[in-house]
C-alpha cells in the first residue's frame, strides 16, 4: 500500500510540475528572436534526450546487478528502463526532426549526434523485439542483461558526438556562453526536473507491472503441477 501511494504521489506531482512548465514554456518564457515559436520544442526535446540516456545508463546497472544478483528485480528494472528510454529516444528523434526542418530546411541529416542517437534507438528496439522472444524467464533474463551492458557502448558516444566530431548540433550548455537568457535556463530546468518526476513515475508503474507479472506466473506454474 505504501508503494502504491508513492507511486501516485509521484504521478501527481509529475502532472502538477507539467502543467506549470506549461506556463515557463508558453507565458514566461521569451520567444526566440531567430527561430520563432518552434524554438519552444527545445523544451521538450533535450529532456526526453537527457532522460533517455539515462534510461539506457539504469540499464547498464541492473544488468550488471542482475547477472551478479540473479533476481527478478534487476531484470524487471532494466526492461522497464529500456522501454521509457526507447519512447524518450524515439520522441528526441521526432521532435528533433521538426526542429531541425525549421533551422537546416531538411527533416534528417546525418550529424554524428542525430546518427549516434538513431544506432542507439536501435539496438534498444532490438533489445525489447529480444525481450518479447519465447525464451525461458532465466535464459532471456541473461541474454538480455548481456546486450543491455554491451549496447551502453553507444551512450557516451550520443552525449560526446558533439565534441568529438564536427557537428551542427547546437551545444546548449556550452562552455562559452551559451546563448540562453535567464528565463530560458529556469524554464528548461524546470522542464529536466519534471520529465524526471515523470520518469520515476513510468519507470515504478512498469517495473511493478512486470513483477505482478512473475508472481502471476509462478502461480499459474504452481496450480499446473
Amino acid at each position: 500500500m505504501m508503494r502504491e501511494n508513492w507511486i501516485t504521489f509521484t504521478s501527481l506531482a509529475a502532472g502538477i510540475a507539467f502543467a506549470i512548465c506549461q506556463y515557463l514554456i508558453f507565458i514566461y518564457a521569451p520567444v526566440e528572436q531567430t527561430m520563432g515559436i518552434v524554438q519552444k520544442i527545445f523544451y521538450f526535446h533535450l529532456p526526453l534526450a537527457w532522460w533517455s540516456l539515462f534510461s539506457f545508463a539504469v540499464v547498464f546497472v541492473a544488468s550488471i546487478m542482475y547477472l551478479k544478483k540473479r533476481t527478478w528485480f534487476w531484470d524487471n528494472l532494466a526492461g522497464a528502463c529500456a522501454e521509457i528510454g526507447v519512447l524518450f529516444s524515439g520522441l528526441a528523434l521526432a521532435t528533433g526532426m521538426v526542429w531541425g526542418k525549421h533551422s537546416w530546411g531538411v527533416w534528417w541529416t546525418w550529424d554524428p549526434r542525430l546518427t549516434t542517437t538513431l544506432i542507439m534507438w536501435f539496438v534498444y528496439a532490438g533489445y525489447l523485439i529480444l525481450r518479447s522472444m519465447a525464451l525461458s524467464r532465466e535464459r532471456r533474463a541473461v541474454v538480455c542483461a548481456v546486450l543491455g551492458i554491451a549496447a551502453f557502448v553507444d551512450v557516451p558516444l550520443v552525449f560526446l558526438s558533439a565534441r568529438l566530431w564536427r557537428s551542427i548540433h547546437p551545444a546548449v550548455f556550452a562552455s562559452k556562453g551559451g546563448g540562453l537568457e535567464p528565463e530560458m535556463k529556469l524554464t528548461v530546468i524546470a522542464c529536466v526536473l519534471t520529465f524526471g518526476l515523470f520518469w520515476l513515475a513510468l519507470t515504478a508503474v512498469r517495473t511493478r507491472q512486470s513483477a505482478m507479472t512473475d508472481r502471476l506466473d509462478t502461480m499459474a506454474t504452481c496450480e499446473d503441477m
